[in-house]
This record gives structure tokens, C-alpha cells and sequence, in this order.
């Protein structure tokens, strides 16, 4: 095995999470964009921690907030089908990561900061969001779409393309 590669099932088992993570970046964002009533408004609302005057800020004005709704929706379902499909996996990742972090800091579960909305996942400092990163950045750093994932044919076609030369 070549250093720096990972050998098949660990490439298998990277490229499962890619395809498990985007399903779920999918899933939310054709919820949200299929969900008449839905915004981010309650949420950013509520926010707590170092960033939350921001968050509510940006809630505050309705021009921003239909900004971070269409980005929001629309972001979630662009990122989650790139996982899936292996398709510019870096990049994808990247922005799920942006995701992710928007979402950690609005409501981060630090002592003395408490969402008021219930939800599964919620724990001190390590909740569902920051174990979605961590398999984020594993996805990143690996290049799992290049082993399965439609990367694979477009490296193979850009690496065929003539490189120019420059006199």
C-alpha cells in the first residue's frame, strides 16, 4: 500500500459516511424547501453563545433572513446530493462544514447556554453537529468522491486535458 492511501475498506467504510452525511444534508434541505411555513427565524431567535446578537440580528431584518432561508435551503440540498454523488467532494464538504459551524454556534450546548427547543443530541460541548464535523473532515481529508464518487471520472477527464504552454 502507498503511503498516504488508505487501503479498500477504509476507503469503503470513508466513502459509506460521505454517502450516509450527504443523505442527511439532503434530506434536511428538501424538507426545509418543500415546508411552506418553514425559516430559520425561530431558530436564530434563540440563539446563545459569543455570536448570538449576530444571529438574532440577522433574524431581525426580513431581507437578510429570506437571504439565509434561500441560502439555507437551498445550500443543505446542493451540499448533501454533491456528497452523495462524489461530485466536487471537497468543495462539498467544505460547505457542510460552514453549515455545521453556523449551526454549532448559534446554539452551542456550553454550560450556561440552553436551547429552548428539546431536541436529540444535545449534550455539553460534543453534540450530534461537532460529530457530524469530525466525519466531515474526515471525508475532506480523504477524497473519498476520487475512490467512488463521480470525482473519480472527472479527475480522469481533466487529467487527459492537454496543459497549456506559455511562452
Amino acid at each position: 500500500m502507498d503511503e498516504g492511501k488508505l487501503s479498500r475498506w477504509p476507503m469503503v467504510a470513508i466513502t459509506v459516511l460521505r454517502v450516509l452525511v450527504g443523505w442527511h444534508f439532503l434530506y434536511e434541505g428538501i424538507a426545509k424547501l418543500t415546508s411552506a411555513s418553514w425559516s430559520a427565524a425561530g431558530y436564530l431567535k434563540q440563539a446563545r453563545g459569543p455570536f448570538a446578537d449576530l444571529f438574532k440580528s440577522l433574524a431581525a431584518q426580513p431581507d437578510l433572513l429570506a437571504y439565509a432561508d434561500l441560502i439555507t435551503m437551498w445550500g443543505l440540498t446542493a451540499v448533501g446530493l454533491l456528497l452523495i454523488l462524489g461530485l466536487f467532494t471537497r468543495l462539498a464538504s467544505l460547505g457542510a462544514i460552514g453549515f455545521i459551524l453556523l449551526f454549532y454556534l448559534c446554539n452551542p450546548p456550553f454550560v450556561g447556554y440552553f436551547y429552548s427547543i428539546p431536541s436529540e443530541g444535545s449534550y455539553l460541548i460534543v453534540n450530534k453537529n461537532l460529530v457530524e464535523l469530525g466525519a466531515l473532515v474526515v471525508i475532506l481529508v480523504t477524497g473519498s468522491g476520487r475512490y467512488a464518487g463521480l470525482d473519480r471520472i472527472v479527475s480522469g477527464l481533466l487529467g487527459r486535458l492537454p496543459t497549456r504552454v506559455t511562452a
